[in-house]
């Protein structure tokens, strides 16, 4: 699409000045015009993997507070969480693989960058394929994120999904995106 293309259908709040309303540590609320909206602070971003061990994937189920119920996953995390603020999503991912669900990959492939809610939040993530995966610890994530790690073959995942929404976990929109992928 062309830039003059892309002028035309900007929205008429998207020059004015960004407003912001509250900010914590990790994430803000702004206003643009009549938009309201949320962002990660700091400029950081998330790192999302989908988990390939063998015919099976590696999924995480973990607490949410914001959803009230705990969640199926993706193993993910933040991009220069703590103090490295020049971490690459590459390093982001093999970290919080092995730290989330005890594995690690020797075959990366960086799927591109996308965006989950772009109409309410500004953040994104890149979306990375791990494959050659080998158990080298627990997972479970850091002490508190009592994270629960599920090898799920990759034939079985669809119905899987099914029963783990019918116990009443929240499913991740990320999910969405693997299950064609993994189809293919």
């Amino acid at each position: 699409m062309s830039d003059s293309h892309n002028a035309s259908r900007r929205d008429p709040d998207a020059d004015l000045p960004e407003e912001t309303v509250w900010q914590g540590k990790f994430i803000a609320a702004r206003r643009r015009g009549r938009w309201e909206y949320v962002g990660r602070t700091r400029g950081i971003r998330a790192a999302a993997i989908i988990a390939l061990d063998g015919d099976h994937i590696v999924l995480v189920e973990q607490y949410r507070v914001p959803l009230g119920k705990a969640c199926l996953e993706i193993p993910a995390g933040l991009i220069g969480d703590g103090e490295d603020t020049g971490e690459v999503p590459l390093a982001a991912a093999q970290r919080e693989l092995e730290e989330e669900t005890g594995y690690r990959a020797k075959t990366w492939e960086d799927l591109g960058e996308f965006h989950s809610s772009p109409g309410m939040v500004s953040e994104s993530f890149t979306l990375l394929r791990a494959r050659d995966m080998e158990k080298v610890g627990p997972g479970g994530g850091t002490p508190g994120e009592n994270i629960t790690v599920h090898r799920v073959p990759l034939a079985g995942l669809a119905p899987f999904v099914t029963a783990k929404r019918t116990e009443g976990l929240a499913i991740d929109v990320k999910l969405a995106i693997v299950l064609p992928l993994i189809q293919s």
